[in-house]
């Protein structure tokens, strides 16, 4: 199949697809003599296991080793395990401090007037953590 079929299939876009195999994610495929790419449903279930990972955002160095290991008949599932909680603790830690952001804009927006007034009670407190 073509890339758009392999990409529509897959559900990642055509320059993902291109994006994936320049980075080494997905391997290079045979081409015709017209040089256009061909995928086969192997390239597909991979291109899925890639669109899958990112959606739970695993890193791109992430995704490889997981394809290494997910490729890998004799893999222990611990290596995979490890992977898996070390990106449970970098989402942990990025929630957060996304709390902490989404509480301080909240205390901020909610001292602001928003009325007609010049002064900014946001603003204020963006400037003073600016120094």
């Amino acid at each position: 199949m073509n890339i758009g079929e392999a990409a529509a299939r897959s559900g990642v876009s055509a320059k993902m697809v291109r994006h994936y195999e320049s980075l080494g994610l997905l391997p290079a495929v045979a081409r015709t003599d017209a040089g256009y790419r061909q995928y086969g449903e192997r390239e597909v279930h991979t291109l899925r296991f890639i669109r899958r990972a990112r959606d739970l955002g695993f890193s791109m160095a992430e995704i490889a080793d997981l394809l290494a290991l997910w490729q890998k008949p004799d893999r222990a599932s611990g290596d995979v395990k490890r992977i898996a909680e070390a990106h449970i603790a970098d989402l942990d830690r990025r929630i957060d401090e996304m709390t902490a952001m989404k509480r301080t804009l909240a205390q901020l927006a909610n001292c602001c007037h928003g009325d007609g007034r010049p002064d900014c009670p946001i603003l204020d407190g963006l400037a003073d953590t600016a120094r």
